[in-house]
């Protein structure tokens, strides 16, 4: 599962920047990028990238809908990745 293992290190590493580049725009004031959008990210996979980059830049950690949510989306790939490699077989990595 080559594409796989490519497509999780790819989603992680965009979902890192992203919180990256909102705190940089928060602190002078330009657009933003969205919430739905920061967790759009980590429901697409990117739950350790989006976690890692929460505490790296010290950004969204005090919003509930972020310091609860990403690590409950994180569980619940976690979840789904042992269940369908138990159950199924699956081999992802």
């Amino acid at each position: 599962m080559e594409v796989f293992t490519w497509y999780v290190l790819a989603v992680n590493i965009f979902a890192f920047v992203l919180f990256g580049i909102d705190k940089e725009r928060a602190k002078r004031n330009l657009w933003r990028i969205s919430e739905k959008t920061l967790l759009l990210a980590a429901l697409l996979g990117g739950a350790p990238g989006a976690l890692a980059g929460m505490y790296f830049f010290h950004h969204k950690t005090r919003k509930p809908k972020f310091s609860v949510g990403v690590p409950v989306i994180l569980a619940v790939q976690i979840i789904l990745v042992f269940v369908l490699k138990q159950c199924m077989g699956i081999d992802f990595l």
